[in-house]
């Protein structure tokens, strides 16, 4: 298999589940905030799965597929963030919290169920397992309910990571990522306020994080390892 081949069908394998993951969590947003009092989402149009409103030609089909293409070791992407109004939630500063959570959430939930559906194909074909290996040789014949179910199993691996890799990483305590609000939330007024601040230059922290981790030694030491773990607990629970 040349490289273009292999790029294609790497893309054809990774791009649903992406997909799905970014307009999922951002859905969950909206859902939640819906439920808490502000329509905000809903009366943009927001409110849906269907993945069209939610998609950024930049963050959600540029930056992926870069990444996918170039095999990068960092991932980037997104999907257009949900509009809410906090000043509409019943309980703004609890509700606030709630909200934030639900994007992370909602991949840890598509983490499992990925991983419980991958059991089940195992179950059904365990012959999948070898096919799926770096090692397996490209020339080996598969029965006809291998091949159809091959696929299946490299979209559902990939959902286990790309979801595992998205709630992690969105749980960053940095405004304005979800887990610098949950942490706004949730700190006293004076500490919430103080950490509020630093919002307009929180994704720039978080590139300088990324991109200057060989002298930072911040990711590398707390972030990769916890996605590494939470990526083979998971995987421990669908393939042990």
């Amino acid at each position: 298999m040349n490289y273009l081949e292999h790029i294609f069908q790497m893309l054809s394998y990774q791009l649903l589940p992406l997909l799905f993951a970014m307009v999922l969590h951002e859905f969950a947003h909206g859902w939640v905030a819906n439920y808490f009092g502000d329509p905000t989402a809903r009366l943009a149009g927001r409110l849906t799965l269907n993945p069209k409103p939610h998609i950024d030609p930049i963050g959600t089909v540029l930056f992926p597929m870069m990444c996918l293409i170039l095999q990068s070791p960092i991932f980037f992407g997104y999907a257009k963030p949900v509009p809410v109004n906090f000043l509409n939630l019943h309980y703004p500063k609890r509700d606030m919290v709630l909200v934030a959570a639900a994007g992370p959430g909602m991949n840890f939930l598509l983490a499992i169920i990925s991983g419980i559906l991958l059991r089940i194909v195992l179950t059904i074909e365990p012959s999948v397992a070898n096919a799926m290996s770096p090692f397996q040789s490209s020339g080996t014949a598969h029965n006809t309910t291998t091949l159809l179910l091959i696929p299946l199993g490299f979209m559902l691996l990939f959902s286990i990571k790309i979801n595992v890799l998205l709630m992690l990483f969105n749980l960053l305590p940095i405004p304005p990522l979800d887990g610098g609000r949950i942490t706004v939330g949730l700190l006293p007024y004076n500490q919430a306020r103080m950490l509020s601040g630093i919002e307009p230059y929180g994704m720039m922290i978080v590139i300088m994080l990324v991109a200057f981790d060989s002298q930072l030694q911040i990711m590398s030491t707390f972030f990769w390892p916890l996605v590494n773990l939470a990526t083979l607990t998971i995987l421990s629970g669908t393939l042990g």
